[in-house]
């Protein structure tokens, strides 16, 4: 029996595709900012194949709900505000003053992360720059909602998010969040971004850590 070959081997092939769908946007040196773990390696290969000559991560946490924590009522992106599943929390009955406790525990975790990954080294100036935001993928889409809004306010001159792969429908409801969307593969049959690639194995921070140093981003 013929196994059928998924889109993607591994995020770094990922990031190879990507990178030759943003060229025809001709982004000038633009900031590639990556959503750790998994949007490293895919935005190593972007950053290499567009010659940016800054690459960094922009650390997100989802917002669980309290009972569920797996299921995600929101998301944060540093330097940004909450942004909620406004239908979500209608459908749960919550509202956003019952998740302070858990906005502030995902606040102090990101800050946390940060510090691993960055340490005291701010993020790269966004101002009139053209921003990739990159991941390996997008199941609800929350976080990458934060991390454009958090880069928006920021006021790039072109904002763009570069996914390899998309539940099409949430591909669909974030079309106004950035200047363009490129996303290769957008399923209507989703399921989990880990079906997209024949490797999709588990990053570590240390795996993050020397991704960014193989782009010599220091800490």
């Amino acid at each position: 029996m013929t196994s059928v070959r998924l889109p993607f081997a591994d995020r770094a092939e990922a990031g190879r595709v990507l990178a030759e769908r943003l060229l025809p946007l001709g982004l000038d040196d633009p900031v590639v900012l990556a959503l750790p773990r998994g949007g490293v390696p895919v935005g190593y290969e972007i950053a290499r194949r567009l010659g940016a000559t800054a690459l960094d991560v922009l650390v997100t946490r989802k917002i669980g709900y309290p009972p569920q924590p797996e299921l995600g009522v929101g998301a944060v992106a540093e330097g940004g505000a909450p942004v909620f599943d406004g239908d979500l929390m209608r459908r749960l009955s919550v509202r956003e003053d019952d998740l302070s406790a858990t906005v502030a525990a995902e606040r102090d975790e990101l800050d946390r992360r940060v510090r691993v990954y960055r340490g005291e080294r701010p993020l790269p100036v966004l101002a009139g720059r053209a921003v990739i935001v990159v991941d390996d993928g997008l199941a609800t889409g929350g976080t990458a909602r934060a991390a454009l809004r958090a880069v928006r306010d920021r006021g790039p001159a072109r904002l763009v998010l570069a996914v390899p792969v998309g539940a099409a429908e949430t591909v669909d409801a974030l079309r106004d969040e950035a200047d363009a969307l490129v996303v290769p593969v957008a399923p209507r049959s989703f399921r989990a971004v880990g079906n997209w690639y024949e490797d999709f194995a588990q990053l570590t921070d240390a795996d993050v850590i020397a991704w960014l140093d193989r782009a010599g981003v220091g800490r």
